[in-house]
């Protein structure tokens, strides 16, 4: 099954993290079929915190993918936001 959820990046105390497509097999940070946007929790003021590819979620979500529950409720977050 194909899964979008989120991949950590960054350092020690500084998370990063990539919204990616991947294999629910594959292992939380390793190998992906996609990356569609980035989540910075620690982002300064002024500086994008969120960035999603609301086309590409789009077609993943069309073709079957299953959306994690954090990457669901950031999609919610930026859906409210935008609005």
């Amino acid at each position: 099954m194909v899964v979008i959820r989120l991949a950590r990046r960054g350092a020690k105390k500084r998370p990063f993290f990539n919204l990616v497509v991947a294999d629910s097999r594959r292992a939380r940070d390793g190998r992906f079929i996609e990356r569609i946007g980035f989540y910075d929790p620690k982002a300064p003021e002024g500086r994008e915190r969120l960035r999603i590819d609301q086309e590409r979620l789009t077609y993943w979500k069309a073709k079957g993918a299953q959306v994690s529950d954090t990457v669901a409720r950031l999609v919610k977050q930026l859906e409210t936001k935008a609005a």
